[in-house]
């Protein structure tokens, strides 16, 4: 019963220290964006067999997974064709890959430069390999022709077709190129023969020291993602009918898909153990593609089903509401802070009832904490009886010391939720609050929000009514706001506009409740006398 009394308060550390062990892993982690000097060892090993399923619509077995070699599968080769928009530039290259993405929006620049999403050593988006390896060094080695040098999505052409002619094949590749990120891709072989297409190794633009996920996602024909995370790649697995491949990073996604006609797509591990996607091919090949950032309106856009590309960890099911919350307010209002600051509101005001009664039963256990004290002096020694008394102080006084634990364990996965989308939100880059607030997807410059998080915190505990007796955990929840701060300083200003914005709507509950409590205590002093 002793272990009840300060349950609350020990979930509240419980709480902030998982959360500072999680940051302090994340942070801690080496970076997997690490450009690789060396690719023709790092990318891939020997020669591996290709896999092989049976599928469902034709009881034949195909195969799903190409061979590979460790022959050098980046080179340095020249532009074949530019498609330019006004919000990005796709560089093609000669063997027919998306060499390079640049996004031209002032929000994603970094350090002053326009951002390019990929790693000019990792293997590229579109490459295609053969089963035949002889076949697959040729098509490496063999420049494409191409109908035009500049595709200019503003003088309404959107359409390049690309030629390769091969010794045993001729490889058409018709892409057709939209404003929003998103193409068409259709590939036509004269000599049908087995290859694979790739969605390229992930975007390599997330330049900050948070370590959210980055890898590989497949979503299934049974309606679920799988993910592979950079590092955690094992084996050749290969998914049947599936909807879309996409290797993402924080913000940004190189995506195959086709929502119409089921694709087979394939993962092969390379060095570091990342997984690489490809796309089972076929002569008349017909599928959509996408590469650049994690939108979400974008992706609604294009194809509904094609949000489900963006993924929050173990949360999603939280955290995807949640967004479409703050999107919501966002269209209304027009800021992301705002929209921050009002969603935290509503979540506050969801569990207010909880939160009620979980404060007035910690209100009531601090006055019946002399009486409590008392009751362990006197059974000490007899653990069974002193519960028992316990209990009967309990349902005398009304107090529950379970009350107030409720709200917190509900409050745990809501907050790690908004945690993550506002980690991975590409929304929030360059969105704007107030005033020095720029960027929420950024540290404060001025630390004006974490120093008034740790002020709010501190109050926060002022007001609260503590129960606690282990000196060691006062120390520790005293300490608390200091540590806290001290974290918050390199997080992402929307993050801790967030956790601001609920420090200060949680004084005002506790604030209310104990003058309301304060009140029904003198009523009912006055009513016995």
């Amino acid at each position: 019963m002793e272990q009840q009394q300060d349950l609350q308060k020990r979930l509240m550390i419980a709480l902030a220290l998982t959360f500072l062990v999680l940051v302090m892993f994340e942070m801690m982690k080496p970076n997997p964006s690490t450009t690789v000097e060396n690719n023709a060892t790092q990318i891939e090993s020997a020669n591996q067999a290709p896999n092989a399923v049976t599928t469902p619509q034709t009881q034949s077995t195909v195969a799903v997974a190409p061979q590979q070699s460790a022959a050098a599968l980046v080179t340095a080769v020249n532009s074949l064709t530019t498609i330019q928009s006004d919000k990005f530039i796709i560089t093609i290259d000669e063997i027919g890959r998306i060499a390079q993405v640049k996004l031209l929006e002032e929000k994603y620049k970094f350090e002053g430069k326009e951002l390019e999403l990929l790693n000019p050593n990792w293997v590229r988006p579109l490459e295609i390999r053969f089963a035949d390896t002889a076949l697959t060094q040729e098509a490496r080695t063999t420049p494409y022709t191409t109908s035009a040098n500049v595709v200019d999505l503003n003088s309404g052409t959107n359409s390049v077709t690309l030629t390769q002619k091969l010794s045993q094949t001729t490889v058409t590749k018709k892409l057709t190129f939209y404003p929003d990120g998103h193409y068409d891709l259709a590939i036509d072989l004269s000599t049908p023969l087995p290859y694979f297409v790739t969605t390229g190794q992930r975007p390599d633009a997330d330049h900050s020291m948070y370590m959210v996920v980055h890898g590989s996602m497949v979503r299934k024909s049974n309606e679920v993602s799988e993910i592979i995370e950079d590092g955690k790649a094992e084996g050749t697995p290969s998914f049947p009918n599936a909807k879309f491949a996409s290797a993402f990073d924080r913000y940004y996604a190189s995506i195959l898909y086709s929502f119409e006609k089921p694709i087979n797509v394939s993962s092969i591990t390379i060095e570091e153990d990342r997984s690489l996607l490809f796309v089972q091919g076929e002569p008349n090949l017909s599928i959509h593609g996408y590469i650049g950032p994690k939108e979400h309106v974008t992706f609604k856009n294009i194809n509904p089903e094609l949000t489900e590309a963006i993924e929050y960890g173990w949360f999603t099911f939280i955290a995807a509401p949640l967004f479409k919350v703050l999107q919501w307010l966002h269209d209304h209002i027009g800021n992301w802070g705002w929209a921050i600051v009002i969603v935290t509101i509503l979540i506050k005001l969801i569990l207010f009832p909880l939160s009620y009664k979980g404060m007035m039963s910690m209100n009531k256990l601090k006055d019946l904490a002399p009486k409590m004290k008392e009751i362990k002096e006197k059974y000490g020694k007899d653990p069974q009886k002193m519960n028992a008394q316990m209990m009967e102080l309990y349902k005398k006084h009304g107090a529950n010391p379970m009350g107030g634990c409720l709200p917190l364990l509900l409050q745990i996965p809501v907050f790690f939720a908004i945690y993550r989308v506002l980690l991975n939100a590409v929304e929030l880059q360059g969105a704007e609050w107030i005033l020095w607030i720029t960027d929420l997807s950024l540290m404060d410059p001025f630390f004006v929000l974490p120093v008034l998080m740790g002020a709010s915190m501190w109050y926060q505990q002022k007001l609260t009514p503590n129960t606690m007796t282990d000196p060691m955990q006062q120390k520790i929840f005293q300490w608390l706001p200091v540590v806290m701060t001290l974290f918050f300083i390199y997080f992402p200003a929307g993050l801790v506009l967030y956790w601001l914005v609920n420090n200060i709507f949680t004084i005002g509950q506790q604030y209310i409740i104990n003058k309301s409590y304060e009140k029904n205590k003198a009523l009912l002093k006055q009513s016995k006398k």
